[in-house]
């Protein structure tokens, strides 16, 4: 998610004490959106796994696992079922729930009949698994994790989604060029964006 251990470790304590700020406020405003409030955290945890796969120089092997979990299965359940309990049971969010839920399970059958290989590619890291109707599985996984907060009808949350998608476009332009990886950059951003989402309410006055 960043160009190097360094820069992942640095960037990963910074998204994780975002996180920490973040499930603080909810606990306090939004006690619904506590689950969503900690995604920053498990963000976080995320950088910290693959700085230590930068230190292995790739491979395979217990990081490299906990990484391809976070990064496939988990996220496309995480966030749809956080903005459902954040905002509340909605149809309109039905659609991104189902293919959070079908996109999560298909990726952890993969990942537990594969094996996920991880490799330094110039300023990058990537990771090799050998994924089945690549192209269904990257639908469902957008619909259910940009999808879910454009769908959110909280204004904060829509900004958040057009930011990730923007953010998305970018990094993923970046790193199949093998120019530089900036995924860490990306998640810091979208997490001050939920922290502020999660200020508290104006009083109304009569």
């Amino acid at each position: 998610m960043c160009w190097s251990a360094t820069a992942d470790l640095v960037a990963g304590g910074a998204v994780t004490g975002v996180g920490v700020g973040c499930v603080a406020r909810a606990v306090r405003t939004r006690p619904r959106a506590v689950l969503l409030a900690a995604l920053p955290l498990l963000l976080g945890a995320h950088q910290v796994i693959e700085a230590v796969i930068w230190n292995d120089g790739g491979g395979t092997g217990a990081a490299v696992d906990a990484w391809a979990v976070i990064a496939l299965p988990l996220l496309p359940l995480w966030v749809p079922v956080g903005v459902w309990c954040a905002v509340g049971a909605r149809a309109r969010l039905v659609v991104p729930l189902v293919a959070g839920v079908v996109t999560a399970g298909v990726l952890a059958y993969v990942l537990a009949t594969s094996t996920v290989t991880a490799e330094v590619r110039g300023h990058t890291m990537g990771y090799a698994i050998g994924l089945p109707h690549a192209g269904w599985l990257l639908a469902g996984y957008l619909v259910a994790t940009i999808g879910a907060l454009l769908l959110s009808g909280e204004r904060g949350l829509v900004v958040l989604g057009v930011l990730a998608a923007v953010v998305a476009a970018v990094c993923a332009a970046l790193w199949r060029w093998e120019f530089i990886s900036t995924w860490c950059a990306g998640a810091a951003l979208c997490s001050v964006v939920l922290y502020v989402w999660l200020r508290p309410r104006a009083a109304v006055t009569r």
